[in-house]
């Protein structure tokens, strides 16, 4: 029954679309932005509470912080869709071994940071306003917080990033849209309004949001990690962004998954960054 539930939706939507287009939209955005928040188990909360934890502002909500202290570098970790800082844990523990500076925070709308709605481009300005505040050497993404990472670094100047780690990122923001959009089979009227939506708040339409103009551009070297058979974001997704991101190394694993939580990954990682 759950894999007709998107169907049903989109049914419904593009029903209300002929008679309110501004309130089928309204919908079909809240649906496309809005991750589900489950709490924090005991162990996630404890081992948060050994960082030093700060608040920072964007527009009108706080973005939740977390600070390890160390000498070397500072490494921001920025995670995916309905996860948290907690899902760095291991790879906190490793750069901390090494006496990295480590910053990772709770994207917006999810873990304890504010907000209701989540998207990349959100994402990104969020994340310009934390490398800024902690002066960010290395950034670590993984998924869509990966390419909201390379967003954030073309839109915006960092003198203080010099690498950028993209662990199972998507390579355009046009491709999420569209594979929403047919999952849900919305018709053109609202595909079009939802375009529109991120023309009025972005200054684009997410047909700008290709792996060209995402990854083109980042004047800083790469390192670029997906597994073959991940089933989330495709491995095709990596060769394109290989492709655009000149200065960027390709890795790829077999039998990861989507996730990429392994020693073997975090190694290439301590690898790149330690050179």
């Amino acid at each position: 029954m759950s894999n007709y539930l998107p169907k049903i939706a989109g049914s419904t939507i593009n029903f209300i679309s002929h008679f309110s287009i501004h309130y089928a939209t309204k919908i079909a955005v809240k649906l496309f932005s809005t991750p589900k928040k489950e709490k924090r188990t005991e162990d996630e909360v404890n081992y948060l509470n050994t960082s030093i934890q700060e608040d920072v502002t964007y527009n009108d909500f706080t973005l939740k912080t977390y600070r390890w202290n160390g000498k070397k570098d500072t490494v921001l970790l920025a995670h995916g869709w309905e996860s948290n800082a907690y899902r760095w844990k291991d790879l906190i523990d490793q750069l901390r071994a090494f006496d990295y500076n480590v910053i990772a925070l709770d994207a917006p709308a999810h873990g304890n940071s504010g907000s209701k709605v989540f998207n990349a481009l959100l994402y990104s300005e969020c994340l310009h306003v934390v490398i800024k505040k902690y002066e960010a050497n290395i950034i670590v993404g993984h998924s869509i917080g990966g390419t909201s990472s390379a967003i954030s670094t073309q839109k915006h100047n960092f003198p203080s990033v010099n690498k950028l780690v993209l662990l199972g990122a998507p390579s355009s923001l046009i491709r999420l849209l569209d594979n929403y959009v047919d999952m849900m089979s919305y018709n053109k009227k609202v595909f079009d309004a939802m375009n529109q939506y991120y023309l009025k708040r972005y200054d684009h339409l997410s047909e700008y949001f290709t792996t060209e103009n995402l990854f083109k551009n980042i004047p800083f070297k790469g390192l670029i990690i997906h597994d073959k058979k991940d089933r989330i974001i495709s491995y095709r997704d990596a060769l394109e962004i290989s492709k655009h991101y000149k200065d960027a190394k390709l890795i790829k694993t077999i039998g990861l998954g989507h996730g990429l939580k392994s020693d073997k990954v975090y190694q290439h990682v301590l690898d790149f960054i330690n050179v």
